[in-house]
């Protein structure tokens, strides 16, 4: 009897997605991301633009947009991509970023509500944590209008933040403070 093995894909697998995609390394698979609808990634952007602000007061890290890869080294995931990070680590030129970002944002597009959608993102957030990541942002501009704040130290407890008012991503960004309403102008 033979047995196929399909060999694993590996990082420099991610430098050559075609189209350019965005893909994350998940369990020796490249996962292909689609491209997000208007609301999600004008959400995504609203909230790098603040991360950048906070960036240049700061000076304590940098802040980065959509589709940046963060290598990191799990026993099942090997990146992540998300929706806008915060880092805090060396740049390496066009290479990706070695280590997970101290702050990810997860935007929810069309795709990512139901069960086993939920189950998805809860398994993602528990490999951001097991990588160092200190907060995670789940955002859901599309149907509940809110902003569910999950920390390494309580990941099954999130803070919940709705329409009128301000989140906030502590411990990982001290004062950093950004309005829901932000996500819908």
């Amino acid at each position: 009897m033979r047995t196929s093995t399909k060999p694993q894909a590996t990082v420099e697998d991610l430098y050559h997605v075609p189209e350019n995609g965005k893909a994350e390394l998940v369990n020796g698979r490249l996962v292909r991301m689609s491209p997000t609808g208007g609301v999600p990634g004008r959400a995504g952007g609203e909230i790098y633009v603040s991360l950048r602000q906070y960036e240049r007061q700061t000076r304590r890290g940098y802040a980065f947009p959509d589709n940046v890869g963060f290598i990191v080294d799990l026993p099942n995931r090997r990146s992540f991509s998300p929706d806008a990070a915060f880092y805090i680590g060396e740049l390496r030129g066009g290479k990706f970023l070695e280590g997970a970002p101290i702050f990810a944002v997860e935007v929810r597009s069309e795709e990512d509500y139901g069960p086993a959608a939920e189950r998805r993102m809860a398994a993602k957030r528990a490999d951001y944590f097991a990588a160092g990541t200190l907060v995670v942002w789940d955002v859901d501009v599309l149907r509940d209008h809110l902003i569910r704040v999950y920390r390494a130290s309580d990941p099954g407890h999130p803070t919940i933040y709705h329409r009128g008012e301000v989140a906030e991503a502590e411990p990982a960004l001290p004062g950093w403070r950004m309005p829901v309403d932000d996500l819908f102008m």
